[in-house]
Order: C-alpha cells, then sequence, then structure tokens
C-alpha cells in the first residue's frame, strides 16, 4: 500500500455513515476526524487545518432545507480556500451537488457509495489541496469552427483588428460577443495595452457620467476621491461597451460626444483630457429598428459601426455544434477530474437536435453539468439532460431519425454532398448511399 497521507474531515449527522468512514479511510490517510454536525465546523476547521473536508449535503439545521450543503460549503471556501470539499449527496440531491461543484466543491460522491470511487476521489482532492497537482483550465479562446458565416467573420477580423476602426459585434445572447471582442483587441496592435470592458446597459442613469468619465473630489455626495472613469482606464488600449443598445437616449449624446471628439471631462471638473482609444461595441438588438423608433441616434450608430459583425445563432452553425461541446468537454473534464474522452455518437446526435435557443452559453452549460454527471469514459444522451420537445428537428412518423437528419442536412447545405457529409461525420459515398436509400 502507498504511503499513507492526508488529513480527512467528515461532516455527516448519520452515525452508522461516520463508524463505516472511520474504519475505512484510516487504511487510507494518516488522519481521519468526524463530525455529526456543521455548527462544530469552524472550530474543527481551525483546530484540525484539513486537507480535505468530506461534507454531507443535507443535516437537521434549519437553514434553507436541502441547501445546507451549499451554505456550509461557502463557510468552508471563504474560512480556508486552500481546503478542498468534496460533496456526500443522495441521488435526489444531484442537482445541488452539480451547483456545488460550480461554486467550488472538488467532486461529490453519492449514497450508497463505492469504496474505491470515494478513496479515488479523496485521494485527488488532497492531493491538488498539498499543491501535488492543479487543475488545468483552458482559457476561453474564440472558436471559429468550419462554418461558412464563422469563418467569413474570422477573414474579415483578420483584416480590421490590425487597424483602428470601430467595431459593432451584434448577436443573440450567447452567441459570444464579448469573446469576439477580446479576440479583436488580441490581434490588434493593442495587445499588449489594457481592454476595458463594461456593460453599458446595468450602469444607473445617475452613475453613467461617472462611470465612463469619471468625477473629481467633491462632485457629488459620495465622491470622497478623484475616480477615473472606463474611458481613462482605456487610454492607450481599447474600450470594449457591451450592450449599448439599453443606454437612454439622452445619454446617448453625452457618449456620442466623447467617441466623436476622443476628449472627456470628468464630472465636477474643468480640465478636459484627450483619450487614445479602440472602440468595439456590441448588442443584441435591432439598433436600425431602434433608429426608425427614434429610440437610438443615427449618427451614435455610425460612428460606432465602421465594421459591423454579425456572429450567427448555434442553430446556424451545425457543423460547429459538436467540436466545440468536444472542447467545453476537455475543458471541463481537465477542471472537474473526470476521464472522459468524448461525446458518444448518439449524444452527439441529440446535441445537433437541439434549439439551443441560448446559444453557446447555453451550450457550455450543458456540458459542464454533463461532465459533472457523467460516470463513464464517453458523454450519454442521459448525461445532456436535454428536453425532447426542444428538439429543433423532428422525425415525421412516416420517417426514421436517420432518415430525417439526412434530409435536414441537405437542406441546410442547399443540397452540397460534400458539405451535408461533414455535418453528418460521415464519407461522401456513406452519404449517397443512405440518399439512394431514402429516395433523396
Amino acid at each position: 500500500m502507498a504511503h499513507k497521507s492526508g488529513k480527512i474531515l467528515i461532516v455527516d449527522d448519520n452515525a452508522g455513515i461516520r463508524r463505516t468512514l472511520e474504519i475505512l479511510l484510516p487504511l487510507h490517510f494518516d488522519e481521519v476526524y468526524t463530525i455529526a454536525s456543521p455548527s462544530k465546523l469552524v472550530v474543527s476547521l481551525e483546530r484540525i487545518q484539513p486537507d480535505v473536508v468530506l461534507l454531507d449535503m443535507n443535516f437537521e439545521a434549519a437553514i434553507n432545507t436541502g441547501n445546507e450543503g451549499l451554505f456550509w460549503l461557502d463557510q468552508i471556501k471563504g474560512l480556508m480556500s486552500n481546503v478542498e470539499v468534496v460533496l456526500f449527496t443522495a441521488y435526489a440531491d444531484i442537482q445541488l451537488a452539480v451547483e456545488g461543484m460550480k461554486r467550488g466543491a472538488f467532486d461529490f460522491i453519492t449514497k450508497p457509495w463505492q469504496n474505491d470511487k470515494l478513496i479515488e476521489s479523496l485521494t485527488h482532492a488532497r492531493d491538488k489541496a498539498r499543491g501535488k497537482h492543479s487543475a488545468s483550465t483552458q482559457q476561453h479562446q474564440m472558436f471559429w469552427g468550419d462554418s461558412v458565416a464563422m469563418q467569413a467573420i474570422q477573414h474579415t477580423l483578420s483584416k480590421i483588428a490590425p487597424t483602428e476602426v470601430s467595431v459593432l459585434i451584434t448577436g443573440e445572447n450567447g452567441t459570444g460577443k464579448d469573446v469576439l471582442a477580446h479576440e479583436i483587441h488580441a490581434q490588434s496592435t493593442r495587445c499588449n495595452m489594457p481592454m476595458v470592458a463594461v456593460d453599458v446597459g446595468v450602469i444607473a442613469d445617475t452613475l453613467f457620467e461617472s462611470e465612463l468619465f469619471g468625477h473629481v473630489k467633491g462632485a457629488f455626495t459620495d465622491a470622497h476621491a478623484d475616480h477615473m472613469g472606463k474611458f481613462e482606464q482605456a487610454d492607450g488600449g481599447t474600450l470594449f461597451l457591451d450592450e449599448i443598445g439599453n443606454i437612454p437616449p439622452h445619454l446617448q449624446a453625452k457618449l456620442l460626444r466623447a467617441i466623436q471628439n476622443r476628449c472627456i471631462t470628468r464630472v465636477g471638473g474643468s480640465q478636459s483630457k484627450q483619450i487614445d482609444i479602440r472602440l468595439v461595441c456590441a448588442t443584441n438588438m435591432d439598433l436600425e429598428q431602434m433608429i426608425r423608433e427614434g429610440r437610438f441616434r443615427e449618427d451614435l450608430y455610425y460612428r460606432i459601426s465602421t465594421v459591423r459583425l454579425a456572429l450567427p445563432p448555434l442553430r446556424e452553425r451545425l457543423t460547429d455544434i459538436v467540436p466545440l461541446a468536444q472542447n467545453f468537454v476537455h475543458q471541463f473534464a481537465a477542471k472537474y477530474h473526470r476521464p472522459i474522452k468524448g461525446i458518444a455518437p448518439q449524444a452527439q446526435a441529440m446535441l445537433q437536435d437541439n434549439r439551443w435557443s441560448g446559444n453557446i452559453r447555453e451550450l457550455q452549460n450543458c456540458m459542464e453539468k454533463a461532465v459533472i454527471l457523467s460516470e463513464g469514459p464517453l458523454i450519454t444522451c442521459s448525461d445532456l439532460q436535454l428536453a425532447p420537445d426542444n428538439c429543433q428537428f423532428r422525425p415525421s412518423v412516416h420517417s426514421s431519425s436517420e432518415e430525417q437528419r439526412v434530409r435536414v442536412a441537405m437542406q441546410r447545405c442547399g443540397g452540397n454532398v460534400s458539405a451535408a457529409a461533414k455535418m453528418l461525420g460521415i464519407s461522401r459515398p456513406t452519404l449517397y448511399t443512405k440518399l439512394k436509400k431514402y429516395g433523396l
């Protein structure tokens, strides 16, 4: 047996479980402690200084019944961020456990547990707590894919990124507008200077000028010191104004003046300052329609949209769905220490058939949950937990699922066999066989 090491603290109100673990775990770890109530957790953490806490998800304490584990998880990570937490949960609480992992738990184990799986999880958690390895996470980079629309955007970006033109990024929620904005900055000549991102749609009207242009001490009641606004913070670099369509008309004129003159004056101040920024804006709104309705200034629109990049929704990027999902699987498998290699073929088909109204953000969330829930080397249909009624391609009662997928692929690709075969992940001869089989 390998050398035992590690301090494990078990928090569970079931006496039988505590006794069982007091016998099992000392065979693998040199210090094992148990407490019956989380009310003793803070004192125990300070006294024991454990590597790992095995934390039950439910106790008799009246702290939002069913969410006690999440509450105490937050307490542990707040007190000792280097302590790893493995959640102990019943099958009924798996969704809570998934939420717990998103909040920082290392893993979760379901009751009744398998000894080898429990030991493996606690061992990995101990190793991470002691710095023997760390979770490798990927930076969220732009995924271009093979779709015609995304390839066109990539080509345009390669031309405009090194210039100083203002760029307006449009697209539905979750299509990756913020990621594209960062890609523009990364490929620009300003890449070594700051990029400042601000969601202008959530700034209160009364704070708009202060947040963007700054203020001087004493400018208003709570102005206890000089404040540098976003324009000054981005001086020399890129300023990214997200959700620009949400700015009310009476503030659009002030923004236009600053953009047009590349000059700002802090609230309460008298001195103007020239600023040097590359401007990138984004919105999910139809600004042209808003102009017609008098809700967005036409002169501001032309100032911010020298070049416009329209990100397509995921439902129009069918060839990109599975590769993008695979990327997320690898990313989250590393983050959550899951030995997952990929996505099963049936699950891939389900991913392509889903509507994805939340686009890439929804897909990312789906794959994160699937990685956490999966117990095998491949993501399965059950791991995805997609609603059947959210399928955008429904087979008719007279056709098989395969026939419908072939039909949809040919329609999406305008009859191009090579493109349809690539979308379906099969060879051209195989697709010709299927077309003949179904009389398409």
